[in-house]
């Protein structure tokens, strides 16, 4: 059972075996003097900052008497706090949002949901908490009362109990009463839970935290998948890559010492399919993860991406220091794939690579003159782009009118 509503809705027996009439009992005594005193602080407040500002007998007691009202904030803010702690002995898996005021001693603002919880806390709940507790004195007076009389009879509300016999006849309805008193208390303390809870934890303020949650865990997928996509980089360098450089250099060995003939031949061509095999891995690793990008940052791998491209390339960037390198990896991918594209498909005469920052933002920009038609939903390169970089918050606009040349990237 993990809150005291759960239990009170469950099997009667567990209810009463659990720790939540308890839990419930606990929230409601404790309500009774933390109302009392709360209704005293804040009377008292308003009382001299009202008296303090009727009584303008100088400059100085007005301003005294007005800074004692706005004061009040800040009581109304401890309140709340303290709310948002005994809201554990009902709900103690369920946090209640904490707005960025409790986080700090500055720019503290009034709340009026906090404000309700204060007034309901000072007026309502620790009364009728309050009138509960008084009536649960009656049936653990009925259940004492075997031990009672024997000091002296016992009145309850005009009800005298004076022999033994009668104290135990009504024994068993004050374990009756109790019973439905308990269960009257958990439910009524769950009532006051949930009426503050919902007043300190409203929808927006719940969906504001699950965005934020949600934004947390695609960042930690997108660490999580370039710490991967490096390891299988680091195993393809470190342990493939030397595999088939040791079959090459055995291959060639081989050639030496094999005489001319049909096994000559076909040891040659495992050597140049070894070689070519050797080739497409250093592509395959360039392309999960450049070295270059992790040692001198993407300023010199755009570089090299330009170098390689059979469309001439005229670089413009301007990113200074070291990025990230979640988004280093996600720029240079967005070039490669851009300028892939412009050599496959483009037909274009050149391109153009722009990268800047703006705003704390880095804006990469790729310009072709080829006949343009790029549409994210015919393949699957740029529908891939466009969600790598949304994950990172990034945004993917591509402007390439079919049949001229245009601007695209």
């Amino acid at each position: 059972m993990s809150d005291a509503w759960t239990a009170v809705r469950g099997h009667p027996a567990r209810f009463l075996a659990s720790v939540w009439p308890w839990r419930s009992l606990a929230y409601l005594v404790t309500t009774v003097p933390i109302g009392l005193a709360w209704l005293t602080v804040l009377a008292v407040v308003v009382a001299v900052g009202a008296a303090t500002v009727v009584l303008i007998a100088g400059l100085l007691v007005l301003i005294a008497g007005l800074l004692v009202l706005a004061g009040m904030p800040v009581l109304v803010h401890l309140a709340a706090a303290g709310e948002r702690r005994r809201l554990r002995l009902i709900h103690p898996g369920r946090p209640v949002h904490q707005p960025p005021a409790l986080r700090g001693p500055a720019h503290r603002r009034a709340s009026w949901p906090e404000a309700g919880v204060t007034v309901l806390l000072t007026t309502l709940f620790w009364i009728a908490d309050a009138v509960l507790l008084i009536l649960l004195t009656v049936p653990v007076l009925l259940l004492l009362a075997p031990v009672l009389v024997r000091s002296g009879a016992i009145d309850l509300a005009g009800w005298r109990v004076d022999t033994t016999g009668e104290a135990w006849a009504v024994a068993p309805a004050g374990l009756v009463t109790l019973v439905l008193l308990m269960y009257a208390a958990t439910a009524l303390a769950c009532g006051q839970a949930a009426l503050v809870r919902h007043l300190l934890n409203p929808p927006e303020a719940q969906l504001a935290e699950a965005v934020q949650q949600l934004r947390r865990s695609r960042t930690g997928l997108v660490d999580a998948f370039e710490t991967e996509r490096r390891r299988i980089e680091r195993d393809l360098h470190d342990g493939v890559q030397q595999r088939l450089v040791a079959l090459t250099m055995t291959l060639g060995s081989a050639e030496l010492d094999l005489p001319a003939g049909p096994g000559l031949d076909l040891v040659r061509e495992a050597h140049q399919q070894a070689e070519q095999a050797l080739a497409d891995l250093r592509t395959t690793i360039r392309g999960i993860h450049p070295r270059v990008l992790t040692d001198h940052g993407l300023a010199a791998a755009v570089h090299e991406i330009a170098g390689r491209s059979p469309v001439p390339v005229h670089l413009q960037l301007a990113v200074g220091g070291r990025l990230p390198p979640v988004v280093e990896a996600a720029a240079y991918f967005f070039v490669s794939e851009n300028l892939t594209n412009v050599a496959r498909h483009a037909r274009a005469r050149s391109a153009q690579v722009h990268a800047w920052i703006e705003d704390h933002t880095l804006i990469v920009s790729v310009v072709d003159d080829g006949v343009g038609g790029a549409d994210p939903r015919a393949g699957t390169g740029l529908a891939e782009l466009h969600a790598r970089l949304d994950a990172l918050d990034g945004e993917l606009d591509i402007t390439s009118p079919t049949g001229a040349r245009p601007r695209s990237g």
